[in-house]
Formats: C-alpha cells, sequence, structure tokens
C-alpha cells in the first residue's frame, strides 16, 4: 500500500513537534530539562480530584458521568466558566461557552473554521508552536503581526491577496506567551483590535497562561477591551481560548471558548462531529474543584513559579557569557533567549545533550518562517532551585566555549 496516493496534501504540514520528543527527556534522571513548557505534578490539587471524582462517581451521579452528553460542555462548568470571564470584564451567558479537549482542541477547529487554503493568518515572531501545528493543516500562508507597528490594514490585505486569500485572523498569546514570556500591554491589545476591525478577520486570544501573572498589574483581555467597546459579546470579534492546564491539572484536558454565540454555534457542529463532547467526568470533576478551591490553588502555584522564575533570572545573570540576552517575564512558565548571532539552537542542544545533559528547546520551530535559529526556551516551571542553579550554570558554560 503506497499511503502517499491517498493522503489529502495538507498532510504536507503536518510536523512533530520537538516538545513532545523531548519530552522523553524527562524519563532519563540525568537529564536537567528546561524543555517542556509543563506544570509541576507536585502543585496538582489530587486530594480535591480525588473527592471529586468519587464523588462524581457517586449515587445519582454516575449515570450522567458515564454517559453520552451534550457536545456544548457539561452545565455547571459552563456556568462557574461564565462567572469567571465576567470578573475579567467579560460578561457572558452559558451559550457563549464551548467545553473543549484542552485549548490545543480549540486551536485546531478554529483553523478549520475560519482557514481556506491560501488564507493568512497573523502570528507573531515568534508565536506558540503548538498554533502553528494546529493551523498548518488547513493550508495558511502567514504574516507577522507586532502590536507594536503601524502597519495598515491595506498593507495586510494586499499581501494576502497575493498569497491567493484573505486576512482570517490574528492569533496571539498576550499575557506571558509561550514562547518569549512577553506580554502585550494594553495600547498593543488596543493596536490588534483595531487592526483587526479595519481588515474585517477575527482575533484569537490565547489566553493559557494568563491566570499566571507574579508582577505588576493585570491587563484586560483583549475581549474585555472589545466588549468595553461594543457594549456586549454578541457584537465581538475576538475569541477567548482558556485552559485548565496550567492552573489544575493538564491531564483532564479541559479548555473554554468564549465567544459571539454565532460562532460557539458553528464550533458546536465541529465537536459533535470530532468527539461528540469532552469527557463529562472529567469535566464534573474540573467544576467542583474549581469551584471549591481555583483561587486559593492558583495563588499558591503563583508563589511557587514566581520563586522560581526569579531564581532562573538570577542565575542567568550570574552565567550567561557577554552577548546572549533574555525576556524578564511578569508572569507564565518562559525565558526566551537570544543567543549570539551565528549561534544556531538545534545544534547548541544537541552539544548540550551530549556533554552538558541540559534539555531545552531550539527557537526555530516557533517562527512561521523557520527563522530564529540563534534563539531557545527555557522553561522554569519543573525545576527546583538547585536544578536551576547547576542546569544554568553548564549551558552558561557551553555557550561560552562557542
Amino acid at each position: 500500500m503506497r499511503w502517499e496516493d491517498v493522503l489529502a496534501t495538507r498532510n504536507t504540514r503536518m510536523k512533530a513537534s520537538e516538545i513532545r520528543e523531548l519530552l522523553k527527556l524527562l524519563d532519563q534522571p540525568d537529564i536537567i530539562s528546561f524543555a517542556g513548557g509543563i506544570p509541576d505534578p507536585a502543585l496538582f490539587p489530587v486530594a480535591a480530584f480525588q473527592a471529586a471524582m468519587a464523588g462524581a462517581l457517586g449515587p445519582g451521579r454516575a449515570e450522567t458521568a458515564l454517559q453520552y452528553s451534550v457536545s456544548e460542555g457539561y452545565l455547571p462548568l459552563r456556568r462557574w466558566l461564565a462567572a469567571h470571564m465576567a470578573g475579567l470584564g467579560i460578561p457572558c451567558g452559558v451559550d457563549n461557552i464551548l467545553i473543549t479537549s484542552g485549548s490545543q482542541q480549540a486551536l485546531d477547529y478554529l483553523g478549520k473554521l475560519m482557514i481556506s487554503p491560501g488564507d493568512t493568518v497573523l502570528v507573531n515572531w515568534p508565536t506558540y508552536m503548538g498554533a502553528l501545528g494546529a493551523f498548518n493543516a488547513y493550508e495558511p500562508t502567514y504574516d507577522r503581526l507586532d502590536p507594536r507597528e503601524n502597519r495598515g490594514a491595506a498593507e495586510y490585505r494586499a499581501k494576502a491577496a497575493e498569497a491567493g486569500g484573505a486576512v482570517k485572523f490574528a492569533y496571539l498569546s498576550t499575557d506571558f506567551a509561550n514562547p518569549t514570556g512577553e506580554t502585550v500591554d494594553r495600547p498593543g491589545r488596543e493596536r490588534v483590535l483595531d487592526l483587526m476591525d479595519a481588515i474585517g478577520g477575527a482575533v484569537v486570544e490565547d489566553a493559557a497562561y494568563q491566570a499566571l501573572r507574579y508582577d505588576s498589574e493585570a491587563i484586560p483581555p483583549i475581549l474585555a477591551l472589545e466588549v468595553a467597546r461594543k457594549g456586549g459579546i454578541e457584537d465581538c470579534r475576538t475569541i477567548y481560548c482558556g485552559s485548565f492546564s496550567k492552573t489544575l491539572a493538564p491531564g483532564l484536558r479541559v479548555g473554554w471558548v468564549c465567544a459571539a454565540s454565532p460562532v460557539i454555534g458553528r464550533l458546536v457542529l465541529m465537536k459533535q462531529a470530532a468527539d461528540l463532547h469532552s469527557s463529562t467526568l472529567n469535566q464534573m470533576a474540573v467544576a467542583e474543584v474549581a469551584e471549591n478551591i481555583f483561587d486559593t490553588h492558583v495563588a499558591g502555584v503563583r508563589a511557587v513559579y514566581k520563586a522560581r522564575r526569579d531564581h532562573m533570572l538570577a542565575a542567568l545573570s550570574r552565567h550567561m557569557p557577554k552577548g546572549v540576552e533574555w525576556t524578564r517575564p511578569e508572569g507564565g512558565m518562559f525565558v526566551w533567549i537570544t543567543l549570539p548571532e551565528g549561534m544556531d539552537g538545534a545544534d547548541l542542544l544537541a552539544r548540550s545533550l551530549e556533554t552538558e545533559r541540559v534539555a531545552f528547546v531550539p527557537g526555530r520551530a516557533f517562527f512561521a518562517d523557520g527563522s530564529g535559529a540563534n534563539t531557545i526556551r527555557l522553561s522554569f516551571s519543573r525545576a527546583d532551585e538547585a536544578a536551576i542553579d547547576e542546569g544554568i550554570a553548564r549551558l552558561g558554560r557551553l555557550i561560552a566555549a562557542g
């Protein structure tokens, strides 16, 4: 059988995730890993989930937990999320919420919903490689989105037309972005809204790390800014993607989309066709845990990650040679390193694994055009202070050696 003869052309755009491959290294005890941007399992609220799961499987509830359910998601969880979104400045109802199998599924659905082959998606340079992976299957072209620039709508539209399509949406993570850890300030968020108003496209706001702020005042989400402009969510072009993966537990795969009800209605049809609905048992457990401990639990998570962030920044200052630059994130899980010009992050990783036994993610995979060879991403979420000290010292030594 020649599978190449029957596969759709979109398969040529699908590539293995470098991060997923690097996660296999976590099983090697002598590796110090700054690679996976994943939560520390020691912080999972295990007892709360044990109680919630037991309750969901108890008398009078097990029939619901183990049965087929509605595609929109478990109603009590959607009610909690509607209240949560209102607390972010986004008043909405349950009809504005869809539960997804993690926010990654939401990105796949949104690519399927809006991208035709040749259409343009605006993304940051660099951007979340999982978003590129989700969108690539639908055969877009990419153009660079920089909230600090003043490129006009006409320029974006003309370039998209040359590529054979239209600008469909701008995708960005506004708070502590993966991979850079950077945050888009309020004027930048307003500029993105203005740009997409002029273009006529949507805004996909990836808020996976929004709850993990350690410094400074919170900035309203783009959707909150647009709701304030337009008086309600139903007239908004912004689609907000949230997740419990970075706050409660990633393995349960519970995320959500908050948007105008016509968008949610179309996404529900995709959910029906794809997997019918996300796990009801998992949704019931997340609903109970979120209702009971979300704020206090997330406050504890923030305290731990803030200390690790601070420790990594201090270690970088001590051990990195001249010519190396890095971001100073106000939250999230990542520090973005720019290496001296001419140094390749992928080559550095190969040498690091062989000699220093330190893992990280080379930066090129985060760029839609394959640039950014002299960048790498470090995650501090799973490393304790001793591992950070030793790992950054080893990495600094390797970079200094050239």
